[in-house]
């Protein structure tokens, strides 16, 4: 199989590593994904309640957030595609601890370490396609719909399996998924080159030189972007199911439905959102994403009828996809020599901070109800648009 990669033209090889890139998203994100859809059977089998489970889930999102900075210092020293190799594979082994787990104690351990693994693949899968791609924008456009396709596949798959066999054959699942993505990636990705292959791990981690990149007005003004956006999509991707339950009346399944709606409109909008962000800039795109999603919960609050929540969940779809066109702002500014080990930086900064946006989202619908929630998210989507619009008109050129 290797001596056919090696024959491939340049242009195809690209492709296939584009493809296979996006199937290792999609493993990591169905392994993370697949616990949700049977936390009433986990919380039956650990005597446990949901807060319980829920602090397993948010230690695997922060985990997931914390190894980005060290998968990008990894992938330079040891090559991107050992270090995805390395996500892949850690995602199903910690599927399979998971599934296996005899007690809460070791279910919360086996869920946290399945963060960290899962976390090593997007920040390395990034730069790696931002090496052999020009269009970065296309390229991150397509590799985000593996997490897409993985939120509509990942809740049927599982439930379908934890209803006859249980919950543990059904969050083992990632480890079959995991296992087919290890064995595709193996064959069909070249040994990639480190850029830092001599430079010992422990330099990399020094302050000074962490600070200095994080303090540049480029990089600062668009974390601080990201940190917004990460914040309005947590918060989205958390209650917009609740939103037309509680708020609008609408029956689970009808809410469900709707929300697979909006999944299927942020996996198209992915890919046309980057292309358009290659063709007429970063900023442009990312700002009309904004502003779309902003229109689009609005309209959501305004009316439950039943075209109207179906428009909005378009908009809020395409909105929601603004990733695929501001996280390449990072890499506009980061050199080859800085992105591997940079892109990580500030992903796991960004997300640290927005990490807290389904708590704040929940504690508002909780206290001041669900106008005053998603309102809250809204304003956030105008505030990044709107700092866009002031740093192009006004001319900081950050």
């Amino acid at each position: 199989m290797a001596s056919v990669v090696e024959r491939l033209p340049a242009f195809r090889y690209r492709d296939r590593v584009l493809a296979l890139c996006t199937f290792a998203f999609f493993v990591t994100m169905f392994g993370r994904l697949a616990i949700s859809p049977v936390v009433p059977r986990i919380t039956d089998s650990f005597e446990v309640s949901n807060a319980a489970v829920g602090l397993a889930l948010s230690g695997m999102w922060l985990a997931y957030g914390l190894a980005q900075f060290p998968s990008g210092v990894l992938a330079d020293r040891y090559g991107e595609r050992s270090v995805i190799l390395v996500s892949v594979g850690g995602t199903a082994v910690t599927a399979l601890l998971i599934a296996a787990a005899p007690a809460y104690p070791a279910f919360v351990l086996a869920t946290v370490l399945l963060g960290g693994m899962a976390g090593l693949h997007y920040s390395v899968g990034t730069t790696f396609l931002a090496r052999i791609y020009d269009d970065v924008g296309t390229a991150v456009g397509v590799h985000n719909t593996g997490g897409t396709v993985a939120g509509l596949l990942t809740p049927v798959a599982v439930s379908w399996v934890a209803v006859r066999y249980g919950w543990r054959p059904a969050v083992a699942l990632g480890a079959v998924v995991g296992l087919v993505g290890v064995v595709l990636f193996a064959l069909g990705v070249r040994p990639t080159e480190p850029r830092r292959p001599d430079q010992p791990i422990r330099e990399r981690f020094r302050i000074g030189p962490l600070s200095e990149l994080l303090s540049r007005p480029s990089i600062a003004f668009t974390v601080v972007l990201a940190a917004l956006g990460e914040f309005a999509w947590q918060g989205v991707a958390s209650f917009l199911p609740t939103l037309l339950i509680e708020h609008h009346g609408y029956s689970a399944t009808a809410a469900g439905i709707a929300f697979g709606g909006y999944f299927v409109a942020q996996g198209i909008a992915q890919v046309v959102v980057g292309v358009a962000s290659d063709r007429f800039g970063r900023d442009v795109v990312t700002g009309m994403c904004m502003v779309v999603g902003a229109a689009g919960i609005a309209l959501a609050l305004a009316t439950p009828h039943v075209v109207a929540i179906a428009a909005a969940m378009v908009l809020v779809g395409v909105g929601m996809s603004f990733g695929a066109a501001l996280l390449p702002r990072f890499l506009d500014h980061l050199s080859d020599a800085e992105q591997g080990a940079g892109f990580g930086l500030v992903r796991t900064v960004y997300m640290f901070v927005a990490a807290s946006g389904s708590v704040v989202v929940g504690f508002l619908a909780d206290v001041a109800g669900w106008t005053v929630a998603f309102g809250s998210v809204i304003g956030l989507l105008c505030t990044v648009a709107v700092a866009l619009a002031a740093n192009r008109l006004l001319g900081p050129g950050w």
